[in-house]
């Protein structure tokens, strides 16, 4: 039986078109033992080590035979480990199918959670897509040649969210607290929030120098600089909103201001499947929104 997981309706509608086109997994050696494979969803780190393969999400079922065959180009060895950077089927629908290899999936706690809770409401129960070790602030793993660091950051991309560091490799991905060159998703319906998305770039920021390779959940790997830029896009847009906010402007009227985006507008930020509108929208929201 299918595990399914919910996705807001304009995302699952342009995963749909996407579906129609055949998929390619390409793979960017980033160091010796680190990559990224891209097809359709969230960007995948890999990490061969000793022990096999540990991945770092693993986008849709459908497209797990794909990624298990470019894999096999990178190693003969099995996926041992996958860890989670957050709960949306783009980043662990096929959690189930790496389970069936023998690996053990690792996230936060309420990934879990909001896991369980969606195949309780699909009527959908399977425990093989579930991650099995969960952690509250951070997790630390450790190989011969690389250890890694998984911490949390809360209410961002979701409540879930975390950022895997590579130590040695200096290699760094975000998950969904990074949209390259893209106006982010938020999802206010799971926890999200644009002041704690502000203070997770924040965090990376952070974390990573100017050697560091950022992988992004979506969008080419990046560089300190380029977070650097994404954060003062947030902080620029969300600080006129407020502003708008406490000088009484309707929520109309702010989400229909495209001055209040132009700059980055201009810069391509909503060509992605986030527009310049619904991002506005997203901020408004979650400035005003009640915190649980």
């Amino acid at each position: 039986m299918k595990t399914i997981f919910l996705l807001p309706l304009f995302i699952f509608s342009s995963i749909l078109t996407a579906q129609k086109k055949e998929i390619t997994i390409d793979i960017t050696p980033i160091t010796d033992n680190i990559y990224l494979l891209t097809g359709q969803g969230g960007n995948i780190g890999v990490f061969k080590n000793e022990k096999g393969l540990f991945i770092i999400d693993d986008q849709f079922a459908r497209l797990s035979d794909k990624i298990l065959s470019r894999l096999s180009t990178i190693s003969d060895q099995t996926v041992t480990m996958v860890i989670n950077t957050h709960y949306h089927r783009d980043h662990t629908g096929g959690n189930a199918n790496m389970t069936k290899q023998g690996a053990t999936i690792f996230a936060h706690a309420n990934v879990r959670k909001r896991m369980k809770n969606n195949q309780k409401k699909t009527n959908s129960p399977t425990t093989s897509s579930l991650p099995v070790i969960t952690f509250d602030e951070g997790l630390q793993l450790y190989f011969d040649n690389e250890d890694i660091q998984a911490f949390h950051v809360h209410n961002a991309h979701t409540d879930g969210d975390a950022l895997v560091y590579f130590n040695q490799g200096n290699v760094l991905h975000m998950g969904d607290t990074f949209f390259n060159g893209r106006y982010p998703y938020i999802d206010l319906t799971a926890g999200g929030n644009i002041k704690g998305y502000i203070e997770a770039v924040q965090k990376g920021i952070f974390i990573s120098n100017e050697d560091t390779h950022i992988i992004p959940g979506h969008g080419k790997i990046a560089s300190q600089n380029d977070l650097k830029s994404y954060l003062n896009m947030l902080e620029t847009i969300t600080s006129s909103i407020e502003n708008e906010i406490k000088n009484g402007v309707p929520k109309k009227d702010i989400i229909s201001n495209s001055i209040l985006t132009e700059k980055y507008d201009i810069l391509g930020y909503g060509n992605g499947f986030i527009s310049s509108e619904k991002f506005r929208e997203t901020i408004y929201s979650s400035l005003t929104q009640k915190q649980l």
